[in-house]
Formats: C-alpha cells, structure tokens, sequence
C-alpha cells in the first residue's frame, strides 16, 4: 500500500492518494492534505464542508450525495468548485479523511 509524507506525517493511502482509516484523521492532516488539493488554508467555509462530510461518513458508513452536501451546508455547487478546485469528490473527500468514494458527492 502506497504511503505519504506529508509535512511529517506519514499516512497509508489507496493510489489515488485517499487515506485508508479515517480514523488516524486529523485536523492537521486535513491541512497538509488541502495544500496538495490546491487549497492553500482551510476557512471556516471549508472546515463547515468537511465537518459535514465526515460526520455523515460516520454515521452513514458513505460519502453524500452531492446534491445532500449542498442542501445541508447550504453552499451552492458553484462554491463548493470555488472552496475545493478539485471538486467534492476528490478535493473535499480527500481533505476530510475519507475513503474514495464510489458515485456519491
């Protein structure tokens, strides 16, 4: 499995670059993850995004839906593009510690 090193830490991720256990997140590590998913520093809008996405990815075992995302932080898709360049799925999953997900967000 590969491993990254981010700014000192060093996680297992699949090959897309998603980490494995979302239980070894951290805050920290979301940080040094954005930085590679061309977000230079988390605002409170990005924190409410991934918030969002984590606690739903324990209590539902999934990502949501992006339409779901949407309605429940109330940001627009437009926004969602502007706070994560790469996009929910990738940017936003990846920064908030979840496994890649499989045709949700």
């Amino acid at each position: 499995m590969p491993e990254i090193n981010l700014e000192g830490i060093v996680i297992d991720v699949d090959e897309d670059g998603f980490i494995q256990d979302p239980n070894i997140w951290n805050e920290a590590m979301a940080m040094a993850i954005a930085k590679t998913e061309e977000v230079e520093d988390l605002t409170d809008d990005h924190w409410v995004v991934v918030n969002y996405l984590r606690n739903y990815y324990k209590e539902f075992g999934i990502a949501p839906m992006i339409r779901k995302l949407c309605k429940e932080t109330g940001f627009n898709l437009k926004y969602i593009y502007e706070l994560f360049p790469s996009g929910p799925a990738k940017g936003a999953c990846k920064i908030a510690g979840l496994p890649k997900p499989t045709g949700c967000v």
